[in-house]
């Protein structure tokens, strides 16, 4: 089972099993155990603080629905009426309550459940959480956009890896499916991004595809057409399965770059004739558990630390353990990165003290106002069903860790636990859905749907310690 802070033994050779060589390694993270690590951490807060009140966030649960109808959610103000409405599977529901659903797209899975008495009976969405047995969507990611531009938000979704992606036109107020539109045949990729990669102040569709890294971009004169693919790698078979995928300015030129497990691919000063962009070798995933896919989740280059250089956060495994920041570190113009471990298979391995599998969504949000994103992320329930992967059935839970920086200059990431009976998806994402100003989070797999509405109030520094999820 996946142990709270504070439980398991004690700490493991981590190189030697990771096959880390020293200079990857960031070997002062492992210098003190969590509880020392912690109480230096308090020292600091103390210093900073003082007897100053603190803003503690807290999030209350919504479940929108027990079923299992997608990986992925998303969220927009569909019917434009001020309130951001949440999208999952086929359907929408309407903020801000997300008591009213809509059907946008047909709704036709089912799974046989057995009763405890024996019986059977139809179950509406795929077999998940309340099944015994693995099983998948067909909807792995969800984004909202207005496509055709006239003023309504639309749905792209993306289906399980090397399935084609649709996007679906809002019929502005009137009921009904809304029209289809299938606009690229194969996406690959087990995180793929929509985002704006080309600095066109457009997002594209930034997938793997027929063996290379690229985007799928539309003609915006008539986008419901199908989508034209730029490769951007040579062909290197990149698998439909491929693990690890980020979009970020590494080198600090103000071009985004194309961050994967094995390195990063600098985009060129010019795109025209889809060339290929340079290859900077650097291993952000190396192997550890055996029989667990190398590769990470989303991807994402931020300055941790504040100095100017952008790191890469990201993790090992998205089956498997180890959410890591990896601190870019220069010499001339060479850019190599520093190890720095947040958690691992066991709360002695990460510097927070926290330890969970299966980091198969991640994004950056920041959650307490105070100007640095801060780390969103959570355990994906059932990734290969109750029996695959490391500890299927541990809790399913969903943290965020704050970004600190300290006079000092010190980084600590502090964790906090937003729920253990939820989990992430492929996707975990966040926006506003009460109008206070404040990102809250929402959350689909193969236990449902999920809204944590943000709450913040003052508290004393004592009471605010207390809540942080620490070892004991």
């Amino acid at each position: 089972m996946s142990r709270a802070p504070g439980s398991g033994g004690g700490r493991t050779r981590l190189k030697e099993k990771a096959g880390l060589t020293e200079g990857g390694w960031d070997a002062r993270s492992y210098a003190m155990k969590p509880l020392l690590r912690w109480v230096a951490l308090a020292a600091l807060f103390a210093a900073t603080v003082q007897a100053a009140p603190r803003q503690l966030v807290t999030f209350t649960k919504q479940q929108l629905t027990d079923k299992f109808w997608a990986e992925g959610i998303a969220m927009g103000d569909l019917n434009r009426n001020g309130h951001a409405d949440v999208v999952y599977g086929p359907f929408w529901f309407a903020g801000p309550d997300f008591r009213q659903r809509h059907e946008y797209r047909p709704a036709t899975a089912t799974f046989q459940l057995k009763d405890p008495d024996g019986t059977e009976r139809a179950v509406e969405g795929f077999e998940g959480g309340l099944g015994i047995n693995n099983a998948y969507s067909n909807n792995f990611f969800t984004w909202t956009y207005d496509f055709n531009q006239d003023g309504w938000l639309d749905i792209l979704v993306v289906g399980i890896p090397n399935a084609p992606a649709h996007w679906y036109e809002n019929p502005r107020g009137e009921s009904g499916h809304w029209r289809r539109h299938t606009v690229f045949s194969e996406v690959d990729n087990e995180s793929p991004a929509f985002t704006d990669l080309t600095g066109d102040g457009r997002p594209e569709l930034v997938c793997n595809h027929k063996g290379h890294f690229g985007y799928a971009r539309p003609d915006w004169s008539d986008p419901s057409r199908p989508w034209t693919f730029h490769p951007i790698t040579p062909n290197n078979n990149y698998h439909r399965y491929h693990h690890g995928l980020g979009v970020g300015d590494v080198n600090g030129n103000g071009r985004m770059d194309l961050l994967e497990k094995d390195g990063w691919w600098e985009q060129p000063e010019s795109l025209a004739g889809d060339p290929v962009w340079r290859f900077h070798p650097f291993v952000f995933s190396p192997p550890t558990e055996p029989g667990v896919p190398v590769g990470g989740a989303q991807m994402f280059a931020y300055d941790v630390n504040g100095n100017g250089l952008n790191d890469v956060i990201t993790c090992f495994a998205s089956h498997g353990y180890w959410l890591v920041w990896w601190e870019q570190v220069r010499s001339g113009d060479e850019i190599t990165f520093r190890q720095h471990t947040l958690t691992g298979r066991t709360p002695e391995e990460g510097s927070t003290g926290v330890a969970f599998s299966q980091i198969h969504a991640i994004e950056l949000v920041d959650i307490d106002g105070d100007g640095l994103l801060d780390i969103l992320t959570g355990k994906r329930f059932w990734a290969h069903g109750p029996s695959g992967d490391p500890e299927p059935n541990a809790p399913a839970v969903v943290y965020w860790f704050q970004l600190v920086r300290h006079a000092s200059g010190a980084v600590e990431y502090v964790p906090w636990l937003i729920d253990d009976n939820s989990g992430v998806g492929t996707e975990v994402a966040f926006g506003d859905v009460t109008g206070n100003g404040r990102p809250d989070v929402i959350t689909g797999n193969k236990k449902g749907a999920f809204v944590f509405r943000q709450q913040a109030r003052t508290v004393s520094p004592a009471e605010w310690e207390k809540a942080i999820a620490r070892p004991q």
